[in-house]
């Protein structure tokens, strides 16, 4: 039996678009969109012409967290795979070698805010609020993302009290690097991956491994990260292409 579509992706010049489906239910998180959210980055991965991804959300819920409706009935051992899903299509976003960017608008709750936080940045509308709610729904999560991104002792505060987030307030912790008229999210997104996409993107995919790869050790050996992703560079030529652009520019990006 085929599962309901929860997910929705579309490739053109270059760019991958992976939309949240299910507005009905203000895009909350089952196990049909995990594993939907979780092929659809693996055949981006497999994909050749693809620079970089958007994801966003049909209607003007961005996700109102896991749904917890489904539970209903299940015993441990399914919440068990259940939650394995969840995790498994978290990382798929984060692992994918091209840049993703989260668009995101009204509610982000729980595993909406793991969907924004696995990607690379995101971007939000105004009026868009956050919450991490997980201890207050009898479970945990958001306790790993979270604290990488706003630092342990904000991560806490709001895992401890529900609080709700602004969009200003999320753009100053971090999980959110611009905030946009609700109306001009979607111009935003596609302004954003097109500044993206024109890079030339060898060198794109390396710097975002070099970054994540450094986040994880020392400046030490962080700058052979960064050394041995140039060494690939160079070993692949099209960085002349690059410098044939700024050279031809007088200096200027055009």
């Amino acid at each position: 039996m085929d599962e309901p579509e929860r997910v929705r992706l579309e490739v053109a010049d270059g760019i991958a678009r992976v939309e949240l489906a299910r507005p009905d239910a203000r895009n909350a998180l089952d196990l049909p969109m995990c594993r939907q959210l979780r092929a659809a980055f693996e055949e981006i991965d497999a994909a050749d012409d693809v620079r970089v991804v958007l994801v966003s959300a049909r209607g003007p819920v961005f996700c109102a967290g896991a749904d917890l409706k489904e539970r209903t009935g299940k015993d441990a051992a399914w919440v068990r795979r259940r939650r394995v899903a969840a995790f498994a299509a978290y990382a798929a976003i984060e692992q994918c070698r091209v840049p993703v960017v989260a668009l995101v608008q009204g509610a982000v709750v729980g595993s909406g805010g793991e969907i924004t936080l696995a990607a690379d940045f995101a971007i939000a509308a105004e009026g868009t609020v956050f919450r991490f709610p997980e201890p207050h729904w009898g479970t945990v999560g958001a306790t790993q993302r979270l604290q990488r991104v706003i630092g342990k002792r904000r991560a806490k505060e709001l895992l401890f009290t529900n609080r709700p987030l602004d969009a200003a307030e999320a753009a100053g912790l971090g999980i959110v690097t611009r905030v946009v008229p609700s109306g001009e999210l979607a111009t935003a997104g596609d302004e954003t991956a097109a500044a993206i996409a024109k890079a030339p993107p060898l060198a794109i995919s390396l710097t975002k491994r070099a970054v994540d790869l450094g986040a994880e050790t020392d400046l030490d050996r962080g700058i052979r990260i960064e050394l041995a992703a140039i060494e690939q560079c160079l070993a692949d030529g099209g960085w002349r292409e690059g410098v044939a652009r700024f050279a031809a520019g007088n200096g200027e990006e055009k």
